[in-house]
């Protein structure tokens, strides 16, 4: 029995160990500027990206496919290497953020997003991004390096190509009669409006709004002049114009309820409020202008006190949207020219290819 046991561990041991070999299998060498190795394993690593956000096992031929991507990437960066393209960190970790809190709908720091996901799920930033994506943050992180670097070569290839795209007048009036009705202006106002935070001493922060709206009053300062001295450091207060929607979410945004707004609509411009004070400032404003809600024509401009109008916002979202389709095509015929029997080495072909990348099936 003693024996038969040993046996079996020794089986385990010996497939083990022949798994772990296969892994170690190069499949490709890519050689344009240096020479780069694609193992079953990196290939096992790639396509378990693709497994966990399609939610099923790959097939022999998409498996194949990858490879192929794979091997173009590597093609492509080694380029972009030789022609002494880089991306800093920092460019990496902005394109991070940006996708994670677009992922949130809020902007936070990465600490910050991982506290608020280890209290809402109980679970890490690296734990929720291996479930989705199959990769912990440092790994995301350089892949999104590569992807970059990827792009920024394929632009500087095509570059001539690339803004030679654009939108032309029938897509853009087509684009608009499909979807009239979302260009529209709210009921809006637009209100000057100076903050007071309390901080520490919320007395000193009443006594300092009251003051600042006396001098305004008397108009021995102007909205620039309350503005500028906002802007300078230490000044102890926020002075800005905005635009604010006849909504709910923005008057809870700006700490009032939406019957205070709705009143606001129906005094006249140049109306100043009194000092109110919120549990965090005190603050006022004055109601500059009003702007009734209406459909927008393609001359309209897209927001008040701008020059943008909906034809150049239309034509701008729908050129991007064919720069960024042709990119995808660009990137292939990038690709293409550089996969050649001289940069690249396929180590494993045929029937061979087809057994080691029989893993999972």
């Amino acid at each position: 029995m003693k024996k038969l046991a040993l046996s079996l561990v020794m089986l385990f041991i010996v497939s083990g160990a022949i798994f772990a070999q296969n892994d170690l299998q190069v499949l490709s060498v890519v050689k344009y500027n240096k020479s780069e190795s694609i193992t079953v394993k990196q290939l096992k690593n790639r396509c378990g990206i693709y497994e966990k956000q399609a939610g099923r096992k790959l097939s022999l031929e998409e498996k194949k496919v990858v490879l192929k991507a794979l091997k173009e990437e590597k093609l492509v960066v080694q380029a972009a290497t030789k022609a002494g393209i880089t991306i800093p960190d920092s460019t990496v970790e902005q394109y991070f953020m940006q996708e994670m809190q677009a992922s949130v709908g809020a902007i936070v720091t990465e600490k910050e997003l991982n506290d608020l996901l280890v209290k809402q799920q109980g679970k890490t930033l690296d734990q929720v991004l291996t479930e989705q994506v199959g990769m912990n943050v440092a790994e995301y992180k350089a892949y999104l390096k590569t992807q970059l670097i990827a792009q920024q070569y394929v632009v500087s290839q095509k570059q001539k190509e690339i803004q030679a795209v654009a939108a032309t007048d029938t897509e853009i009036r087509q684009a608009y009669e499909s979807n009239k009705t979302s260009f529209v202006w709210n009921d809006m106002i637009k209100v000057f409006m100076v903050i007071v935070p309390k901080g520490s001493n919320a007395e000193a922060a009443k006594i300092k709004a009251n003051d600042l709206k006396a001098k305004y009053d008397a108009k021995k300062l102007s909205v620039q002049d309350l503005i500028t001295q906002a802007n300078k450091e230490g000044s102890g207060f926020q002075a800005g114009e905005m635009l604010i929607p006849k909504r709910q979410e923005y008057a809870e945004s700006l700490s009032m309820t939406f019957e205070n707004l709705s009143a606001l609509f129906t005094v006249e411009d140049g109306f100043t409020c009194d000092v109110n004070e919120t549990t965090s400032d005190y603050r006022f404003l004055t109601l500059e202008k009003k702007y009734a809600a209406k459909m927008l024509a393609l001359s309209d401009v897209v927001q008040p006190e701008t020059t943008v109008t909906v034809y150049d916002y239309i034509k701008q979202s729908l050129t991007q949207q064919k720069q960024m389709q042709y990119l995808q095509v660009a990137a292939q015929q990038v690709a293409d020219e550089l996969n050649k029997p001289e940069y690249v080495e396929d180590k494993k072909t045929g029937a061979d290819l087809d057994k080691l990348l029989s893993w999972g099936n």
